[in-house]
């Protein structure tokens, strides 16, 4: 299933598992945390690239995304039961940061302190992560979808 977006997930999992993310936690990291994250960086990467001409392959990118945070699941050993409620907790947590991130850009510092804190509340330095993210978002908007697929595809 589309395995040339295995690079772009890859590419957001090395993103989620940024150490200087982890360090501003209060209690150990766990793969509740690297989830939120890893879909706060998926959303904003949609809310950057989201327009018709994109629409299509971001569908695809999203369904292959999900089908691979699925087979994670898969493999830390959840059942199946168990899976389908994960999934769906974890589609309604996306959605959530999505509508909630879709103003990014046009958000104060104190919302967006306000948002990251919503989803990561047990996050010490809500600021560097507000900073992490302005970045993140900076450097998404340099490029197309297009050149950041192949940039992607490249590593």
């Amino acid at each position: 299933m589309y395995n040339k977006y295995i690079n772009l997930y890859n590419k957001f999992i090395l993103l989620t598992t940024n150490k200087d993310l982890y360090v501003l936690k209060r209690k150990k990291d766990n793969f509740s945390d690297r989830i939120s994250i890893f879909l706060i960086h998926f959303a904003l990467f949609l809310v950057i690239f989201k327009n018709e001409e994109n629409k299509k392959k971001l569908q695809v990118i999203y369904d292959f995304l999900f089908k691979q945070i699925e087979l994670s699941i898969r493999e830390i050993g959840y059942g199946d039961q168990s899976i389908n409620k994960k999934m769906k907790d974890y589609v309604n947590l996306f959605h959530n940061i999505l509508s909630k991130l879709h103003f990014w850009n046009n958000s104060s510092n104190l919302t967006k302190k306000k948002l990251l804190s919503f989803f990561l509340s047990d996050f010490t330095n809500i600021s560097y992560l507000v900073q992490y993210f302005d970045q993140y978002v900076l450097n998404l908007s340099k490029n197309s979808l297009k050149s950041y697929l192949k940039s992607v595809n490249k590593s």
